[in-house]
C-alpha cells in the first residue's frame, strides 16, 4: 500500500483515537458493574489481489458482564477492487484503485433493557474522495426517552455543521435500516450518510463529531438501564431481534459486503453478529 498522504493520515489517526476513547470507556462500565473485561486486541494484515500488500486493521473484542460481546474495529486497507465490484464503489468504475480507513462498532449487550448499538465512520479514496457513516440504535425492548436521548445528540451534532444534515441523515438511516423481507426497521434509527464529499475540512469535522456524539450518548443509556431487572421473556424477544439484526448484517448490509470483497479480516467483519440469537 502506497504512503499515506496528509487527509489518510489524519482520518486513519482519529479513527484510532476513537477507538481507543471508545474501548476506555466501555471497560470502565465493566468496572462499574464489578467486572474486569477488557478488550483483546488482534491485529490483521491484507494481501492485495494484486500480491502487494494492502495494509490491514486490528480487530478489538470484550465479553464481560454487561457488554455480552462488543468489538470495536479500525482499518486502514488501500489497492484496487476487483472486477465487476469496483462499478459499484463511488469513484471506483473507470480507476479500481481505493483507500479506506474507518472504524467500525457493534455492541451486543446482556441486559435486553440496554440497547444494541452500531456506529461506523469511513473515509475512502477512488477517484473522489469522501466521507461515510453514522450511528443507530437496536433496542429489544424500545425506550421512548433512550430513543429521543440518541436522536437529540446525534441531531445537535448534525445542526453544529448544516440544519439539512439531521433530517436527510436521519432519513438515510430509515430506509437503509430496514429489512425487506420482514418487512421491519432493525431498530429504532439513528443517522447514515455517504458520499458526503467536496470540503474535506468540514466533511472530517462533521465525521468526528458524529463519533463524538455517540460516545457522549450511548453509554449514558448504557448506564441507565444495565441493572435494570428483566424475566426470560424479555431475554426471548432479545434473541429473536438478534436474530432480525444478524439478517440485516448477512443480506443487505453494505459493509459486510466490502469487507467480504476486499479481502478484509473474516472474523473482524463478522464480529457484528450477535453471540447468540433464536428464529422461530
Amino acid at each position: 500500500m502506497q504512503e499515506l498522504d496528509p487527509q489518510q493520515q489524519a482520518a486513519r489517526t482519529w479513527f484510532e483515537s476513537l477507538r481507543t476513547s471508545i474501548c476506555a470507556e466501555f471497560e470502565a462500565i465493566e468496572a462499574e458493574a464489578g467486572s474486569n473485561a477488557t478488550f483483546d486486541y488482534l491485529a490483521w494484515d491484507r494481501t492485495d489481489p494484486s500480491g502487494e500488500p494492502g495494509g490491514g486493521g486490528v480487530r478489538g473484542v470484550m465479553k464481560g458482564k454487561v457488554f455480552e460481546k462488543v468489538g470495536v474495529n479500525v482499518s486502514t486497507v488501500g489497492g484496487s477492487f476487483e472486477g465487476e465490484f469496483a462499478k459499484t464503489i463511488h469513484g471506483a468504475a473507470e480507476d479500481p484503485g481505493f483507500f479506506a480507513t474507518g472504524i467500525s462498532l457493534v455492541a451486543h449487550m446482556a441486559n435486553p433493557h440496554v440497547p444494541a448499538v452500531h456506529m461506523n465512520t469511513r473515509f475512502l479514496v477512488t477517484t473522489k474522495r469522501w466521507f461515510g457513516g453514522g450511528a443507530d440504535l437496536n433496542p429489544p425492548i424500545p425506550v421512548a426517552d433512550d430513543t429521543a436521548e440518541f436522536h437529540a445528540v446525534l441531531q445537535a451534532a448534525c445542526d453544529a455543521h448544516d440544519p439539512a444534515h439531521y433530517p436527510r441523515f436521519k432519513q438515510w438511516a430509515d430506509d437503509y435500516f430496514y429489512i425487506p423481507h420482514r418487512k421491519v426497521h432493525r431498530g429504532v434509527g439513528g443517522i447514515f450518510y455517504d458520499h458526503l464529499e467536496g470540503d474535506w475540512d468540514a466533511n472530517f469535522a462533521f465525521t468526528q463529531d458524529v463519533g463524538r456524539a455517540f460516545l457522549d450518548a450511548f453509554p449514558r443509556i448504557v448506564r441507565r438501564r444495565m441493572d435494570q431487572q428483566f424475566t426470560e421473556d424479555d431475554t426471548a424477544q432479545q434473541l429473536e431481534w438478534r436474530g432480525r439484526y444478524a439478517e440485516f448484517n448477512l443480506i443487505y448490509d453494505r459493509g459486510t459486503l466490502f469487507g467480504l470483497k476486499t479481502g478484509g479480516n473474516v472474523d473482524a467483519i463478522l464480529m457484528s453478529l450477535p453471540p447468540m440469537a433464536t428464529w422461530g
